[in-house]
């Protein structure tokens, strides 16, 4: 990827530094509290933490079994227990507990500092470990408390260990569909390449009739020109001519020099047009930088009112012409009332509305999911026709060899909860539970893919982890390339450590669940949000997400609102390494992999290796000075081929200075100043 390296690198990073160079150890010392280190893996009882009682049955029901002389039950009041840690870092929790009240499941919340992590958990009527995830444990002593905000769960103890991250590299780089196009297998390689080791920057742009502008443009008959206040002539489609109700002549579009095409209003007699570019082109006044995904929606293109807002243009031109990557949702409606359309005996559509109020993607609809997966219903003939309207469009970006990221059918479990009935569901796709939204996907899938050809998709599904039942949406890995989830928790349930201002949570609590959901299997990402993460959280958490993209501003602005981001976190993440930008993206994306080709070593015999890279991580950065330094000082540990050391190839490729003398403190310094923009090159 093509990086700026004149990048400032942070106070943490150059104190890190300096002390390596002084020979002595990194590390975040934890506060003076006058306490001991907690040992790990830490076990508690659960008579024994503070607040609780000792209970040795549930009234007449007893839950034999328990370990020490009891166990507590969380009937009122809470629990609590403090740990105290070295460094700010990520822990497990896992309760060994019981929940007899309610076979629906029931809701539980702990808290950690103050801050609440929430999870459903489901009835059991023997001790069993119940997973409530990773959360983050500031350096010090920390308070972690068992609330009765639902309560009724037994506990007969709980333990805590240091987080244990999965192995990333079983996530899948080839696409689900066996006949995918080489655009789309290149892309995905790409996103393979960058997963786990950095975050590509996403913006979603509105859509439908957002963002409109109204213009001074005019067409005049007299002189048969499209014309502003100014003077301004506009180009125009003599065959795009109309008469209207009066008799006056009209043009339908008109365009100036760069392709912006302006509409005309039959009200105002004026052309207006719609800003797409709003939130991208504040991302560049703000950071300097562009995202290198941008989201769509083909929402415009729904049986009953379809019309042409330019969006499959817009994808091409991302893809083509400025070589970025393109995502799309689908806010696929149907009637609200499925009386108002009709079919005939051969399953020709004689009635439907193009009112667009009379459709919806909500459950307030009539509409019955099951039937689309059964000929010769209504529900069927609509939901074919939107396939097709849809196909028609994904048909112009294969032509053009663009591929998609594809999520369709999103957020489908909706609100928090035990949903797998669909009680939860926002939108009438998932308004029927888990199985029949599954079937939905494989519907479109293989209708796509099999009956129009279409192979230029990465299918993305959004999840989300209220729950064990969440992971039940998933409809499986052969019909889905990426999991998503979409991020919308700025005014509450935050644990990013702040209590005001934007929510900067990386979750990587929901993160690790939807790894786990998936068996590591499908690269995790976030495809929606408000507050993007802080790149410290997203760091410290180990919150690995292939990527964000953050939502349209209309009535809430959530890239360029204070209420949603704070402007310094968002200049910070965009200019860092770590996030990946459209300048960022290598030139041959969708040509071979989309991976950049190393550079042959000058000091071998033209092996390919990365000059710096001590680490082999496939990058140059503060790690691999740090690397060379601890090889120096700490040799014994770090190095040849020891556990934690650097091997043949790394020290090969960190050897930066001199002619093949080996690796010393010199080869780190140069490499600082690699990033630091002082040197050109290695």
């Amino acid at each position: 990827m093509r990086k700026n390296y004149k990048r400032i690198v942070s106070a943490a990073a150059a104190a890190a530094m300096a002390a390596m160079q002084c020979g002595s150890a990194v590390g975040f010392a934890a506060e003076d509290t006058g306490a001991e280190l907690t040992q790990f893996p830490f076990v508690i009882e659960g008579e024994n933490m503070e607040g609780a009682e000792l209970w040795t049955s549930i009234y007449q029901d007893e839950i034999p079994g328990y370990s020490g002389e009891g166990f507590a039950y969380l009937a009122n009041g809470e629990f609590s227990f403090t740990v105290n840690v070295p460094e700010d870092a990520m822990y497990s929790i896992i309760v060994r507990g019981a929940q007899i009240l309610s076979e629906e499941g029931r809701m539980q919340t702990i808290t950690v500092n103050g801050v609440e992590y929430s999870y459903t958990v489901p009835y059991l009527k023997e001790w069993t470990d119940i997973n409530f995830g990773m959360v983050r444990l500031k350096a010090g002593e920390n308070t972690i408390s068992f609330i009765n905000k639902y309560g009724y769960m037994a506990i007969d103890y709980v333990t805590v260990t240091e987080a244990e991250f999965p192995d990333l590299s079983a996530a899948a780089d080839v696409p689900s569909d066996p006949e995918a196009t080489p655009e789309a297998r290149s892309l995905l390689k790409y996103l393979k390449s960058v997963y786990g080791k950095n975050i590509l920057s996403g913006q979603q742009e509105i859509y439908g009739g957002g963002h409109g502008v109204t213009t001074t443009i005019r067409y005049d008959a007299a002189t048969n020109k499209c014309v502003d206040s100014d003077g301004k002539e506009y180009m125009f489609d003599e065959a795009d001519k109309a008469t209207a109700d009066d008799g006056s002549t009209f043009v339908w579009k008109c365009y100036d020099e760069n392709g912006q095409e302006y509409g005309y209003n039959e009200q105002n007699r004026n052309y207006s047009y719609n800003d797409y570019n709003t939130e991208v082109r504040y991302l560049y006044e703000t950071t300097g930088k562009y995202p290198a995904i941008r989201g769509f929606d083909f929402n415009c293109h729904n049986p009953g009112f379809a019309w042409e807002d330019g969006v499959t243009n817009r994808m091409i031109d991302w893809a083509t012409n400025k070589n970025g990557i393109v995502t799309a949702s689908w806010h696929c409606t149907v009637p609200k009332v499925m009386a108002d359309f009709e079919i005939d005996d051969e399953g020709n559509i004689t009635k439907i509305s193009n009112d667009w109020q009379q459709f919806t993607y909500g459950i307030d609809t009539d509409f019955v999911t099951a039937n689309c997966m059964i000929e010769g219903t209504k529900e069927y003939v609509f939901y074919q026709e939107a396939m097709k309207l849809l196909a028609a469009e994904l048909q112009k970006l294969q032509d053009a060899g663009v591929p998609v990221i594809f999520r369709p059918l999103h957020e489908a479990e909706g609100n928090p909860g035990k949903n797998a009935d669909g009680s939860g569901a926002w939108f009438w796709w998932s308004k029927e539970g888990a199985d029949v939204y599954n079937q939905l996907w494989k519907l479109l899938y293989t209708t796509l893919t099999e009956e129009y050809g279409l192979h230029n998709i990465i299918w993305e599904q959004n999840l989300y982890a209220w729950s064990e039942e969440s992971a039940l949406w998933y409809t499986g890995d052969d019909w889905v390339d990426i999991v998503g989830f979409d991020k919308y928790n700025t005014v509450y349930n935050r644990h990013d450590g702040l209590t005001s201002g934007p929510n900067e949570d990386a979750e990587s609590r929901i993160y690790w669940s939807l790894v786990d959901y998936v068996k590591g299997n499908k690269m995790v990402s976030m495809p929606e949000n408000s507050t993007i993460p802080s790149l410290a959280n997203l760091q410290v958490e180990h919150a690995n997400w292939l990527y964000f993209c953050t939502w349209y501003d209309d009535g809430d602005k959530f890239i360029s609102g204070e209420d949603y981001q704070n402007v310094d976190t968002v200049k910070e993440i965009f200019r860092s390494d770590y996030c990946i930008t459209l300048d960022e993206l290598p030139e041959d994306l969708y040509k071979n992999g989309g991976e950049t080709p190393t550079k042959p070593s000058e000091s071998t015999g033209g092996d390919e290796v990365l000059r710096g890279d001590a680490n082999c991580d496939g990058s140059v950065d503060l790690a691999d000075a740090v690397l060379v330094m601890q090889y120096s000082a700490n040799p014994d540990v770090y190095g040849l081929n020891k556990a934690e050391g650097i091997s043949e190839q790394g020290a090969e490729n960190a050897d930066v200075v001199g002619d093949g003398d080996g690796i010393t403190n010199l080869d780190a310094l140069q490499i600082q100043k690699y990033k630091l923009g002082l040197i050109d090159e290695l």
